[in-house]
């Protein structure tokens, strides 16, 4: 019986059973290699050597250095010199502490041109958005010539700024092809300053920035009709809604994500506008003509006058303005596609 008792404990503290007393035995740990992806006892992953390091490291260093080259460095670079009155040339020695910010801030100027910023991001969601939707929903239908049609939409975003600019500044001039084509039709009455006068010339910029964007958003629009399953619309349609009750209640809610992303895209994208205003009204003329923004404030007040570090910190403001919007953005407004996103890789 001895013999017997000695077997039986042995067996059940190898296979994890019961003693014959009742009593609770502990299981020791099975013996050989860990599962795969599981690190053994007081180990590392398999596999987490040089190997996978060095392979990281090759993908992600050439990125990792752009990204720090052309974008943290000279943002901590214009916050340094922001805090100097500096020519460009030579040490930044003359220290001024937060007297450019205080002149930025307190500057007549720099107020008008963050409030055409502010025009210009406000009536390009208001003009842009029902246009490209319009024009997406018409091109998401079968018609003739689909292919093309949208290519002649989305020419105006691939062409340059600067040849934009050009070819627009000479139409609108006040002996331009534009007010020509007034006179010859009859409607002389109709013609303008459409560049110098300030009450027409801030109107001509939106109108120049809706041809040329117009199609970028609508390419994007038509992306996220893409993604929008067919058979929704049909069991709608069998169940009696009519096509502009598709359009509200299911196209719409479905493509909510995709127009966030866009006014998020075409807000930024207002704030930090230079090219256009600066090629068509330059320095001078954006002043006066009333289509100034913080990007030409800066370069006017910066480069221009030879105070660099005055720009500097216009360039700070404008970051900082920037990124304010951005993360209240996607705060409020964009919460619920990256908390819908979050939840459903969880799941």
């Amino acid at each position: 019986m001895a013999s017997l008792r000695d077997t039986s404990q042995q067996t059940a503290d190898v296979a994890g059973t019961p003693d014959l007393d009742g009593g609770s035995v502990q299981t020791l740990p099975p013996s050989g290699p860990p599962p795969a992806g599981r690190p053994a006892a007081g180990g590392r992953l398999r596999g987490s050597g040089w190997g996978p390091r060095l392979e990281l490291a090759v993908l992600i260093g050439p990125a990792l250095v752009v990204f720090v080259a052309f974008v943290i460095l000279p943002v901590v670079l214009a916050a340094y010199y922001g805090f100097f009155s500096w020519s460009g040339y030579g040490p930044a020695v003359d220290f001024v502490g937060l007297n450019n910010y205080i002149v930025i801030l307190t500057d007549p100027d720099f107020h008008e041109a963050l409030g055409h910023n502010v025009f210009i991001a406000i009536m390009s969601l208001i003009l842009q958005g029902p246009i490209a939707l319009g024009l997406a929903l018409l091109l998401n239908r079968k018609m003739r010539y689909q292919s093309a049609i949208r290519i002649l939409i989305f020419v105006p975003y691939v062409i340059s700024e600067v040849v934009v600019g050009i070819g627009w500044s000479l139409m609108l001039q006040s002996n331009g092809a534009l007010n020509g084509l007034l006179e010859r039709v009859g409607l002389g009455a109709l013609t303008a300053d459409w560049l110098s006068d300030p009450a027409v010339a801030i109107w001509t910029l939106m109108v120049i920035i809706t041809w040329k964007y117009i199609g970028f958003a609508t390419i994007l629009f038509l992306a996220g009709l893409q993604g929008i399953p067919d058979e929704l619309s049909e069991a709608a349609a069998i169940d009696g809604a009519s096509y502009w009750q598709i359009q509200r209640h299911i196209v719409l809610p479905l493509l909510g994500p995709t127009i966030r992303i866009w006014a998020f895209l075409s807000i930024i994208g207002s704030l930090q506008l230079f090219d256009l205003v600066w090629i068509i009204w330059g320095q001078y003329v954006a002043s006066t003509a009333g289509t100034s923004t913080m990007a030409t404030y800066m370069v006017a007040n910066g480069r221009n006058a030879g105070s660099y570090g005055y720009g500097s910190a216009v360039a700070v403001v404008m970051f900082l303005i920037s990124l304010a919007v951005a993360l209240l953005y996607q705060r409020f407004l964009l919460r619920r596609d990256t908390a819908g996103a979050i939840t459903g890789g969880k799941a």
